[in-house]
């Protein structure tokens, strides 16, 4: 894959140069119907989950007297999905929606969205490559990328310092902080029992491919040695204990728990910083930024998956006005100033842009206040990141319920009841009995 400059290396859904049938087996092109047919002011429903997006939209209204986003606030990532899988069932989808990449085929697959390439084709060389691709599948665009994701640990330095540790530069040393640390009552890293997607980025840093293309068909495979490779190190982690186990659900006391130092690291992108900063109360200062961890003997390498990839702004089917949608999503996704408020911890939700001069904003998307005398050396951290995100991750058809699957069993890894291991080898099985029964050609 060829990209415009080696610090612009975001993932993307492989699926998106494919020409391959039975790869999709319910794909349809979009709709035209209704872009012309309206008088007088356009009104677009937009739903999404991010901080700022609602300065944004006031922004966009306020500066377009024919067309006007109706914003609705869903309440996570999560929930977007079975609430649009909802409203595509019931034919009332909003014509905009906040998305992930990992989604865009599953809901290409179900016939949700709509094919705008003609609509945004032309402004392809203000984003960068990886970013733009992540709307893309089979060469047609149904959407307009928002952010892309640099990753990096983000540490306690007080209890580091306290306790004699070093930032983890490998997952070895992660692991061997995390029994020091257990030592003193701290975790190093927490593992919600709803959400997988540390399972995810492990393999994907380690090279795992559950989904790739083998000729007209999927392949499946949850067991390659990439993935085994990151349940070891996952394993490790559970069986001895280093892992806070607190939900999601409740965010204010897993922030608590951060900011009390009950848990002392965290990897992530730019994004979440957003929630320590506007939740925290005791621990400004006492953070910093370190690479994310190699397993040993390996070059740097950060995934970009779930809840750490890039955002998409998708256009549905079900949108009477798909060309004004578009033109909406391109807006909010190249606009300066709208740009920097979603950049910024403190005004967004703190996403790098999916722009190609994305660099420039790394100032604006990390928190002088929550990092103080480290700001500045961990602008450094951020922008080489930008350079070592993985690029052949591949999004399969199912993957909504795959995911939905997964949690189930994460849960009980978290919860000692199962092992990595025997999730994996489930899923080996229901991923591709799954995409059978979807008529989705398969191997594996």
């Amino acid at each position: 894959m060829n990209f415009t400059s080696p610090r612009r290396r975001f993932a993307r859904a492989a699926v998106a140069g494919l020409a391959l049938t039975g790869l999709l087996a319910a794909c349809g092109g979009g709709s035209d119907s209704g872009d012309d047919a309206s008088s007088g002011p356009v009104t677009l429903p937009f739903w999404g989950w991010a901080n700022g997006q609602e300065a944004v939209v006031k922004a966009f209204n306020a500066s377009h007297k024919d067309v006007q986003l109706k914003y609705t606030k869903v309440t996570d990532q999560l929930t977007m999905q079975k609430q649009l899988t909802n409203a595509v069932k019931a034919g009332n989808a909003p014509c905009l929606v906040q998305n992930t990449a990992e989604y865009v085929t599953s809901w290409v697959s179900q016939d949700a969205l709509a094919d705008i390439t003609k609509y945004v084709e032309g402004e392809q060389d203000k984003f960068n490559a990886g970013s733009w691709a992540s709307a893309q599948v089979q060469g047609k665009m149904y959407g307009v990328p928002t952010s892309s994701s640099p990753n990096f640990t983000i540490y306690r330095t007080d209890l580091f310092k306290k306790y004699g540790i070093k930032a983890p530069a490998t997952w070895d040393d992660f692991i061997a902080a995390g029994k020091e640390l257990k030592k003193h009552g701290i975790k190093i890293t927490n593992y919600a029992g709803e959400d997988p997607s540390t399972l995810e980025v492990l393999a994907m840093q380690a090279g795992a491919h559950w989904y790739s293309v083998d000729g007209d068909a999927w392949k499946v495979d949850f067991q390659d040695e990439g993935t085994l490779k990151a349940a070891e190190v996952i394993q490790e982690i559970i069986d001895n204990d280093l892992n806070s186990k607190l939900s999601f659900a409740d965010y204010a006391a897993v922030q608590r728990n951060y900011d009390n130092g009950g848990t002392a690291t965290r990897q992530i992108s730019t994004w979440q910083m957003a929630g320590m900063v506007q939740n925290f109360t005791k621990s400004f200062g006492d953070w910093a930024l370190s690479p994310w961890p190699t397993f040993t003997g390996e070059p740097a390498k950060t995934p970009a998956g779930t809840n750490l990839t890039g955002s998409v702004t998708l256009v549905t089917k079900d949108c009477e006005h798909q060309e004004q949608a578009a033109e909406a999503a391109l807006w909010m996704s190249t606009n300066t100033d709208a740009v920097k408020t979603m950049a910024s911890p403190e005004t967004g939700n703190g996403v790098m842009p999916a722009l190609k001069d994305s660099n420039t904003y790394v100032s604006e998307a990390i928190s002088e206040k929550l990092l103080s005398k480290n700001y500045e050396p961990a602008k450094k951290i951020v922008t080489d990141s930008l350079g070592t995100v993985t690029t052949d991750w591949v999004y399969g058809p199912n993957w909504t319920a795959m995911f939905t699957e997964m949690q189930a069993g994460w849960a009980k890894v978290v919860n000692k009841e199962q092992k990595v291991t025997d999730l994996l080898a489930h899923m080996q099985k229901w991923t591709v009995d799954d995409l059978k029964s979807r008529n989705i050609s398969v191997k594996g």
